[in-house]
């Protein structure tokens, strides 16, 4: 293996011919960052190293047509690795990849490609295939940057779902929202109107009950009994004494009409004999002759010594 020292020589050296070597160094030593510093650089080895990533610096080689990455223990590729648009020949034999960056699909100039002994997608190793001549290395170029451009206009469509999906769930939330505040706007607008019934209806009460205090003292002064100077007399009393004179006269008409039967009594039935009908009856006979005599003092006289 070259020691970096000598390999830092040859990187002076070759520098203004823009071919660059560094197989079989020891890159752990050589940092690849400083590859940084060969923006024009075209041709470019790195195979046999123990490379197990590379920077995204590394992208900045625009201008490289030829790059030798086999042999080492590359796990991925930087995800802007298709900046190296001027990549005609690229060679990752025998390293770690399972998949390769969408922007590969961007290496539109890419002629030749060797993706052998690398634990592949199943589906990536079958559209690489073998690379074992010339012509099947360009031919797995060829389909894997097919491949890959179907995987990005997939990933395009995809991702272009993903955003209308999230489009149209925001729009949904944006109208779930303003049905929201429409219904919070129609509830303070139904509240408000309740509130404003409720206080005309208080405030209309309110008025009635005033007017109906007014109102109260006027029939009270209508009603109430005048002064001594003036009042009327009051026609309870004569109520009082109408209704008792009422009841004096039927109980006389009542005396009446049970002297008058006793009377006649005495005077058709068997009991004439009897010495109270008889008492009776001289009472009687003797008033019809008073009267007939105008003479009511006398009357009176007899009827009671005859008792």
């Amino acid at each position: 293996m070259t020691k970096a020292g000598s390999k830092g020589g040859n990187l002076r050296d070759k520098l203004d011919g823009h071919e660059l070597d560094l197989s079989l160094s020891d890159l752990n030593e050589v940092p690849v960052k400083e590859l940084a510093a060969l923006p024009k650089a075209t041709i470019l080895d790195l195979s046999c190293n123990k490379l197990t990533a590379l920077p995204s610096d590394f992208c900045g080689l625009t201008h490289l047509v030829k790059l030798d990455l086999s042999k080492n223990k590359l796990r991925q590729l930087p995800a802007d690795f298709g900046r190296l648009v001027n990549l005609q020949h690229l060679d990752l034999l025998n390293n770690r990849l399972v998949t390769l960056p969408v922007s590969f699909a961007q290496l539109k100039s890419l002629k030749w490609l060797d993706l052998k002994d690398n634990p592949l997608d199943p589906v990536l190793a079958k559209v690489a295939g073998d690379c074992l001549d010339e012509k099947q290395c360009k031919q797995c170029a060829n389909k894997v940057l097919q491949h890959m451009k179907a995987v990005q206009v997939d990933q395009e469509r995809e991702r272009q779902r993903r955003l209308e999906i999230d489009r149209e769930a925001e729009k949904k939330w944006e109208a779930k929202q303003r049905a929201k505040e429409a219904q919070e706007r129609e509830l303070r607008k139904r509240e408000k109107a309740e509130e404003k019934e409720r206080r005309r209806k208080e405030y209309d009460a309110l008025k009635a009950a005033k007017r109906e205090q007014e109102k109260k003292p006027k029939k009270e002064a209508n009603q109430a009994p005048k002064s001594k100077s003036g009042s009327r007399p009051r026609k309870a009393a004569p109520r009082k004494h109408t209704r008792s004179w009422a009841v004096l006269r039927l109980l006389l008409l009542l005396l009446l009409l049970c002297v008058a039967g006793g009377l006649v009594a005495c005077r058709v039935t068997e009991l004439q004999q009897q010495p109270l009908c008889t008492s009776v009856n001289t009472i009687y006979d003797s008033a019809l002759r008073g009267l007939r005599s105008h003479d009511i003092l006398r009357w009176v006289l007899q009827t009671d010594s005859q008792q």
